[in-house]
C-alpha cells in the first residue's frame, strides 16, 4: 500500500543527475504529453529560483548573531571532502512539518523561529528553560565541519555552528539511572501546513542513548555557514548527529528529556522496519527500497562509496561493539 510518506529513490534524486533544463524543454517541445508536462512542472518548482531567493526565504534575525562565526574546531577542521555549496544545501532539504518534498525553502515563510525556548527536563537534578539567545551566550559557539549522509541516499559536507551536545547535559546533571535523552521539535499547525495531517504522529520526535547523547561527536547546532540557522535547516535549533542517517538530527527543538525509557520516535513509529531507532550509516545494511552502499553529493551529484558509520568510527565505534 502506499503511504503519504513514501517517496521512491528518484523522487530524491539532486537535480544535477536528473533531467536538464535544456532535455526538458526539448521533451516538452516534442512530446507534449500531458504526465510529462506535470512532471516538467514539479521538476521546474522544485529546482528552479536563484541562490538568494532559496538562501533569503529562510533568513531571519537569528539569535544572538554578533557571535557568528564560532572559531573553528581543529578536531573537525576538515569534513574530508569539499564543502557543499550553501545554497544547494538549502535548496534541498527535508523537514516533513512543512512538506513531503525538497522545495521547503518555498514553503518556510509562514514560519517563526522567535521568540523560542527550550527546555532540559526529565531525570536532571537541574531542570531548565532557556531562551534561545540566552542559550547560545551560556554555551561558547564553535565551527564543527562534519559530513552529512540522508537515509535516501544523498550527502552534504556542511560547516555547523553551535556547541557540543555533552555540556547541556552535563550542566544538567543527570540523575542517576538516565539510559535515554528524547528531542521533541515543535507543533504549530498554523505555521506548519503538514502538521494539520492527522495521519502523522506529530510533534516530531527523536531519541539517543545516553551514550549516543554525551559522545565528542553529539552537536546541538544553532548556524552554519557562518550565521545562525537558516529555517528549512530547522531554526534556530537542532541537532546534528554526523554517524547517523539525517532523520536522526532533530530539527527546531524544544525539548529535550533525560528518561529511563526508550523514547517513541516519529519515523519509528510510523514505519519500523524501514526506519530503527538506532539508525547508524551502515552501507551493508540496504533500506527495503533501495541500496545504502553509495551515496550522491549534492551540487555534484557524484556518486561515492559510502562508509561505516559514515566515517566517523574512530569516534563512535566503541559504542556498538557486541
Amino acid at each position: 500500500m502506499s503511504r503519504e510518506w513514501d517517496l521512491p529513490e528518484k523522487d530524491v534524486t539532486p537535480p544535477e543527475i536528473g533531467l536538464s533544463r535544456r532535455r526538458m524543454l526539448r521533451l516538452l517541445a516534442v512530446g507534449g504529453a500531458g504526465g510529462l508536462a506535470a512532471g516538467a512542472g514539479l521538476w521546474w518548482f522544485s529546482y528552479q529560483g536563484s541562490n538568494e531567493e532559496v538562501l533569503g526565504g529562510g533568513r531571519f534575525e537569528g539569535p544572538a548573531g554578533d557571535l557568528y562565526p564560532g572559531k573553528l574546531n581543529p578536531g573537525f577542521a576538515d569534513g574530508g571532502r569539499a564543502l557543499t555549496d550553501e545554497a544547494e544545501a538549502a535548496r534541498y532539504t527535508n523537514f516533513y512539518e512543512f512538506s513531503s518534498f525538497k522545495w521547503v525553502w518555498r514553503q518556510i515563510e509562514p514560519f517563526h523561529p522567535l521568540p523560542w525556548t527550550i527546555a532540559i527536563a526529565g531525570m536532571v537534578a537541574r531542570p531548565r528553560t532557556y531562551d534561545i539567545d540566552d542559550l547560545v551566550r551560556t554555551f561558547p559557539l564553535e565551527q564543527r565541519i562534519y559530513r552529512h549522509r540522508c537515509v535516501e541516499a544523498w550527502a552534504m559536507t556542511v560547516p555547523w555552528e553551535g556547541f557540543p551536545l555533552a555540556d547541556l547535559i552535563r550542566n544538567a546533571e543527570p540523575l542517576p539511572g538516565a539510559k535515554y535523552v528524547s528531542f521533541t521539535s515543535f507543533y504549530r499547525p498554523e505555521e506548519a501546513s503538514q502538521q494539520k495531517r492527522e495521519s502523522m504522529p506529530w510533534p516530531y520526535t527523536e531519541g539517543l542513548t545516553l551514550g549516543e547523547a554525551t559522545n565528542q561527536l553529539a552537536f546541538i547546532a544553532t548556524g552554519m555557514y557562518g550565521h545562525p540557522l537558516l529555517k528549512q535547516h530547522g531554526a534556530p535549533i537542532r541537532l546534528v548527529v554526523p554517524w547517523k542517517y539525517g532523520f536522526k538530527s532533530a530539527k527546531s527543538i524544544v525539548r529535550i528529556e533525560l528518561t529511563d525509557k526508550k523514547p517513541t520516535t516519529f519515523w519509528n513509529t510510523l514505519v519500523p522496519h524501514e526506519y530503527g531507532f538506532e539508525a547508524n550509516v551502515e552501507p551493508d545494511v540496504p533500506h527495503p527500497r533501495w541500496s545504502q552502499a553509495s551515496e550522491r553529493l549534492l551540487g555534484t551529484g557524484e556518486r561515492v562509496p559510502s562508509r561505516y558509520l559514515n566515517g566517523y568510527a574512530e569516534w563512535v565505534g566503541s559504542l556498538y561493539k557486541v
